[in-house]
């Protein structure tokens, strides 16, 4: 366009890099120039936007000191950053620029912000414009308090280019929300007189703008849509600027005449236990308010209250009793805070409850009163008994202020109770004041009277002492005064006690004696009226307090007692029934109410004889007949009666009459099996003769027959029957075990079943079988068989192999057998030993036995779910050998290759049933061979464990199970085979979680050696852990034997194979490669410098992360450690809080943030056993400046300090890598990748094994209870080579990864990130990190 000015910038471009522009001086016109903007390219492909021009200049005298705040995340884009550098170039150009007019500063921030020019770093407007041009793009996070704090403390300063008397303007610019909290540091910056301008681009929060900027929001807030839009906001932004910096001055020159300063004289008064008054005087000029701030001295969150100006005292109230707070009372002027006034007072202690009075006492209440508290808002009562047992049933009762007299209930009789009475202020309680009371027992009767005392009873009575008694317990009984007592021996003394029963319990007994006297006995007995079949008994009866009378008669020649009992008052009895011609013996007594009885009296009576019949015969038996026959002895017999019935006494008599000339009758029509009383009696024509009995029993109905069994099994068998001939109902099969003791069993089936299944059975088992048919008559005879289960065991069992401490069992294969249960038992102790083997096992050994002890073996047999019984020997282990003279056990001498090594070892032995017992002997034998090589066996030398793997693996003991080679080799011994399949990787996934852990004896730092044992391929996966286990730094060396597989030993081994993996043809072939493998093994656990693995390779050297416990799994258990995201949210990294000092027997990423400390503190050092520091890293945030010390050669001690700009640089925020390089004669300092300095140094002198290493500790510190700094480690490693540092990339570093174009194949790469919408990639590498963190480096 004419007559513009033009300014003309040249950017080199490769690819996606560009480079900084070159300046092309401005073309001279004829006319003065105006301010423009500049064209921009905003990367789109289209074509420059046209310029825009600036519409207005601030032309106010004013002056002011301008700080810009330039958002600079990945977020912003290099492209969109154009926009925000012609957006500055705007607002830069709107003002008058210069060292005694306005001044303008900027910061850029990211992750860590950075100053990029100070307010005094430029003289002219077109400086100050030169350098917006060229800002750089930093790229980052988004920490925008951070940032804010960042030019709170640097910016505004003196030293900066700030003056005083000037407006203070500070313009933030972002386009997305802060990662961090961003209300603190813009309130300091507003407080201390900051103006702050937020400018919001795209994805800005508007409501953490409006937190961050000057009120009001209206202009001092601004958001725009899209970065093309931001110039859409110049003109309003620099108008507002302008017009406060013009009222600032003004405010300024007027404040200037005003003078200000703290308040003075605080005085506290009114003090109480919630509260009290601060006064003090008013501070000189014009005080807006007055601040005051308070806590407790001991610690807490602060308080603070605001009062007017012109009000010169505050009471503080809702305190805590009984403490000590500071007070701080700040002048708060229009536009600064004077500094404050200090002081401290002590509240009182609450006011307690007073002259507690525990009265109006009873068995389960009592009362309590007190004088009230003046304030209190209620009261906490307290009340337990002091009753050994009873102690622990305290209880409570709230109550309001307005109460100070309570009945407390529910309380035990004759007990004493605590109460105490807490005043309640809130939630707060005063001292207690405390009581003691018992309460009254509970009252027995009194005057116990007794009376009508006879042979079995006697009468109570007594008088009661409470209206509040509910009983009395004799007998359990109302609450009545009297009571008679029956059922009682004659002379018997008796003791009578009687208790009053409460709600609440019963009371002591009220008792008595008293002794019942003699039963009298019968004098008179008399027998008359005596017929052929009765005569009367006549007696005199005895008092009716006596009780019934019992009357017994008996045939004298034998026959049944028949007995009756009577009424008190009855003196004569007719016996009936009797027998014609009979001499009976009659007795009389007198049953007591108690069961006893008196004296017996008797006499003797003889009936009348009259007989017809003799030779009663029944006969001639069928299931439904019988035939009675008998003699005729009287031929004037008119007639025979034969009544029968069922000799269970059936009611239903059947009566039958046969002529008098008939001597015989068929009785038809009677149920089977059953006995029947027939009896004949003579009829003559003046009345009936004597009768005669006999019985006679029907023979039972016919049952199944035929009986037989099949289908035998283990378990079960079936048995089957023909049916009878006659109805049946159903079939009762009952059956039990003939040889052993058990329960009989049965079952019933239904009347068209003659076949059953019998399960649930004994195996090899005898069992008697009975089958009953139901008919209507009743059960038949039983049909009866014996039957016989199959036999589940095995056969041939016998001893063998046996030792002294051991003995082996072996046996035939049961051909249906899945397994065998073997169980031992020790005939002296009777302890036992179990184990469960497959079906295909014929030998089990047991270990650890005692010797010239029995045992018996048990073996028993299982078919799935089914065991049979056992089959058991005895057999006794061997007597010890006379014992030779004691000499030292022989061990096995150390191998000279393992003299020094020191490892966590441990052995995976393949147990699976391919390997046998023979083999697995063989395995051990080698064990103890390769474990006897070792030197030192324990936490100072090699720990040793054992795993036996098969379906699942089985730890055999742990690292830190065994201290000394002679145990272990014992344990070795003793370790018996398991059998089952083969799935290795399950077992090195147990390896990895169960044994190196710091439970099981795993030691930091130390190297972790595994030897896997296998005989075949494995049923699992074993790649993935195994590349797992080698990548964390494990060596694992693999034995295969006979059928493994090579290709599967190759991975499960570490690098190289030739060294780590080995293979033989059997079992016997061991000898070949033990020299060799303990070679191997040993020279592992001596390295001075152990291999870890690296970045996809084998280094020497130590992974230190590892070592401090600083790693996912273990940093849990390190106090004083967190986890925090770190370096692109994907490393993460560890936050070490202040005084952590982490420690552990025996190049680095870091950034410094404000609180740091300003003196020096070790990064990282050895310490000897005295705490003194013997090597060693020290930064100094002071001075700025890094030292490495050691000790030389020959004693002296010696330091390399490292200082100068790129030195510096690392003390400002950013994240930095930094390499030490220490060799012989040199130290050399790497920072970024980038050499910065190196220093001569003498020959290191050894260390000491006796110590340890700390993070983070101060060099003050003295002794092992220093203190730390606090920060955070990503990664931490020593590698045992000076070149290494000289291949690092430091692609950990963002500010060090540029743009490139995408993979072809990210899968190349250990890690891909997207960044501006391309790929970057990052090796996968552990170095050290170090981040402080000004919101997290506090305490835990």
């Amino acid at each position: 366009m004419p007559d513009q000015n033009y300014t003309v910038q040249i950017i080199a471009y490769n690819k996606d890099k560009e480079s900084k522009p070159a300046q092309v001086k401005d073309l001279e016109k004829r006319k003065e120039p105006k301010p423009r903007v500049k064209v921009v390219d905003k990367g789109n492909g289209n074509k420059p936007s046209p310029p825009e021009e600036v519409k207005f200049f601030c032309e106010t005298p004013a002056i002011a000191d301008i700080v810009i705040l330039v958002d600079g995340s990945w977020s912003i884009g290099r492209f969109n950053f154009r926009l925000v550098r012609l957006f500055l170039e705007n607002l830069v150009t709107a003002f008058g620029v210069g060292t005694e007019k306005t001044r303008i500063g900027l910061a850029q921030y990211s992750g860590d912000p950075r100053i990029e020019w100070h307010l005094n770093a430029f003289n002219t407007k077109d400086e100050v414009i030169e350098a917006v041009r060229n800002l750089p793009y930093k790229g980052g996070n988004t920490l925008t308090g951070l940032a804010l704090n960042y030019i709170f403390e640097n910016s505004f300063k003196p030293e900066a280019g700030a003056r005083t008397g000037v407006s203070k303007i500070g313009i933030l610019i972002t386009d997305g929300k802060s990662q961090d909290d961003i209300i603190p540091p813009s309130r300091r910056l507003r407080e201390s007189g900051v103006e702050l301008f937020a400018i919001g681009v795209k994805n800005a929060d508007e409501n953490e703008l409006q937190e961050i900027a000057s009120e009001p929001d209206s202009t001092h807030v601004y958001n725009v849509a899209e970065f093309d839009l931001m110039h859409t906001v110049v003109e309003s932004l620099t108008r507002t600027v302008c017009s406060r910096v013009e009222e600032q001055h003004r405010e300024i020159k007027a404040l200037a005449l005003a003078t200000t300063g703290p308040p003075t004289e605080l005085i506290t008064s009114e003090v109480t236990a919630r509260s009290f008054m601060v006064n003090w005087t008013h501070a000189p000029g014009k005080v807006e308010k007055y601040r005051v701030v308070y806590y407790p001295a001991r610690g807490g969150k602060p308080e603070e209250v605001v009062v007017d100006g012109r009000v010169s005292s505050t009471v503080l109230k809702n305190l805590m009793s009984l403490t000590e707070y500071q007070i701080t009372v700040f002048a708060i002027y229009a536009h600064s805070a004077s500094e404050g006034l200090r002081g401290t007072e002590t509240t009182l202690a609450l006011p307690m409850a007073s002259d507690l009075e525990l009265y109006d006492v009873t068995e389960n209440s009592l009362r309590a009163k007190w004088n009230a508290v003046a304030g209190a808002s209620g009261y906490l009562i307290l009340y337990a008994p002091l009753t050994e047992g009873l102690a622990g049933d305290e209880k409570e009762m709230k109550i309001g202020e307005t109460h100070t007299d309570i009945e407390l209930r529910g309380l035990l009789p004759n007990t004493e109770y605590t109460v105490t009475v807490y005043a309640m202020f809130g939630e707060e309680a005063s001292d207690p004041v405390t009581g003691q009371e018992t309460t009254l027992p509970l009252s027995p009767p009194r005057n116990l009277r007794i009376s009508n005392v006879g042979s079995n009873s006697a009468r109570l009575a007594w008088d009661p002492t409470s209206r509040k008694i509910s009983g009395y317990r004799i007998v359990e009984v109302d609450p009545i005064t009297t009571f008679p007592l029956k059922g009682l021996t004659s002379l018997t003394e008796y003791t009578v006690a009687i208790f009053s029963i409460y709600d609440e319990g019963q009371s002591e007994p009220l008792t008595g004696i008293f002794t019942t006297e003699e039963v009298p006995a019968q004098q008179y007995l008399e027998i008359d009226e005596v017929t052929t079949d009765s005569f009367r008994v006549t007696w005199h009866p005895l008092s009716a307090d006596e009780g019934q009378h019992k009357l017994m008669w008996i045939p004298v020649y034998g026959g049944n007692t028949e007995e009756v009992v009577l009424r008190e008052d009855q003196d004569s009895y007719v016996i009936e029934d009797l027998e014609p011609g009979t001499e009976y013996e009659v007795s009389l007594l007198a049953v007591l109410d108690d069961g006893s009885e008196s004296e017996v009296v008797t006499a003797v009576g003889t009936t009348l004889f009259r007989a017809g019949i003799r030779n009663l015969v029944v006969n001639d038996e069928t299931p439904s007949s019988l035939r009675v026959k008998w003699d005729i002895s009287d031929s004037s017999v008119r007639e025979f009666r034969v009544t029968y019935l069922t000799a269970q006494g059936d009611p239903a008599e059947e009566v039958v009459m046969v002529p008098g000339n008939q001597n015989n009758l068929l009785l038809k029509s009677l149920l089977s099996n059953t006995e029947y009383k027939v009896s004949v009696t003579p009829i003559y024509d003046d009345g009936d003769g004597v009768s005669v009995s006999a019985p006679g029993k029907t023979l039972p109905p016919s049952g199944p027959q035929n009986f037989r069994s099949s289908e035998e099994w283990y378990n079960r068998l079936r048995i089957t029957w023909d049916p009878p001939s006659s109805p049946v109902k159903g079939y009762r099969i009952v059956y039990k075990p003939v040889s052993v003791a058990g329960p009989t069993l049965e079952t019933f089936v239904g009347a068209d079943i003659n076949t059953i299944l019998i399960t649930n059975l004994l195996s090899g088992m005898d069992y008697s079988v009975k089958v009953f048919a139901s008919q209507a008559s009743g059960f038949s005879d039983a049909l009866t068989g014996a039957v016989k289960t199959l036999f589940l065991g095995v056969t041939n069992l016998q001893a063998d192999q046996i030792q002294m401490t051991s003995l082996c069992a072996k046996w035939q294969m049961h051909r249906h057998a899945t397994a065998y249960r073997i169980v031992l038992e020790s005939l002296q102790d009777k302890k036992k030993q179990e184990s469960t083997v497959g079906g295909g096992t014929t030998r089990h050994c047991f270990y650890g036995l005692e010797p010239d002890s029995e045992y018996k073996i048990s073996v028993y047999t299982k078919h799935q779910e089914i065991e049979g019984p056992s089959v058991s020997i005895m057999e006794k282990t061997q007597s010890p050998p006379t014992q030779p003279p004691t000499f030292p056990p022989t061990i096995p001498p150390a191998k000279e290759v393992c003299k020094t090594a020191k490892a966590d070892l441990v052995f995976m032995v393949d147990g699976s049933w391919s390997i046998g017992d023979e083999n697995f002997n063989k395995i051990i034998n080698f064990l103890y061979s390769t474990v006897g090589a070792l030197n030192k066996i324990g936490a100072d030398g090699t720990q040793v464990a054992m795993v036996q793997f098969t379906d699942d693996p089985r730890t055999e003991f742990k690292l830190n199970a065994y201290k000394t080679k002679e145990t272990l080799l014992d344990a070795i011994k003793h370790i018996s085979y398991k059998g089952g399949n083969t799935k290795t990787g399950k077992a090195i996934k147990h390896v990895q979680d169960s044994l190196f852990t710091a439970e099981s004896g795993n030691r930091r730092g130390i190297p972790k050696v595994i030897v896997v044992i296998t005989d075949g391929r494995s049923q699992d996966d074993v790649n993935k852990i195994s590349r797992e286990m080698q990548s964390n730094g494990y060596s694992i060396f693999a034995v295969g034997v006979a059928d493994a597989d090579y290709s599967e030993l190759v991975s499960i081994g570490s690098k190289p194979s030739a060294r780590h993996v080995f293979f033989v043809d059997d079992f016997d072939a061991f000898k070949k490669i033990e020299d060799e493998l303990i070679t191997f093994v040993c020279e592992t656990a001596s390295a001075t410098c152990p291999l870890v693995h690296k970045d996809g390779i084998d280094l020497a050297g130590f992974k230190m992360m590892e070592m401090f416990g600083l790693v996912e799994k273990d940093f849990s258990s390190v106090e004083g450690v967190s986890m925090e995201p770190g370096t692109f949210n994907v490393y993460p990294c560890y936050q070490l809080h202040k005084d952590a000092l982490v420690s552990q027997p025996t190049n680095f990423l870091f950034r410094i943030l404000p609180d740091t400390p300003e003196e020096p503190f070790a990064l990282w050092e050895i310490l000897n056993k005295n705490s003194d520091p013997l090597v060693g890293v020290i930064l100094d945030n002071g001075g700025k400046t890094l030292t490495y010390f050691n000790y030389d050669y020959s004693g002296d001690f010696q330091t390399a300090t490292f200082d100068g700009p790129e030195i510096r640089k690392i003390f400002y925020g950013s994240f930095h890598k930094l390499h030490i390089v220490v060799s012989k004669t040199l130290a050399k300092v790497v920072v970024d990748c980038k050499q910065v300095g190196e220093k001569a140094i003498n020959a290191s002198a050894n260390l000491t094994s006796d110590g340890v290493e700390v993070l983070g500790r101060m060099v003050r510190s003295r002794g092992p209870k220093g203190n730390s700094a606090p920060f955070q480690l990503q990664m931490f490693d020593i590698v045992c080579s000076t070149s290494w540092a000289d291949s690092d990339k430091c692609c950990e570093l963002p500010g060090l990864i540029t743009t490139i174009s995408p993979l072809e194949s990210p899968s190349d790469y250990s890690a891909i990130y997207e960044i501006n919408g391309k790929y970057s990639s990052y090796p996968n590498t552990l170095e050290s990190k170090l981040r402080d963190n000004e919101e997290r480096g506090k305490n835990l």
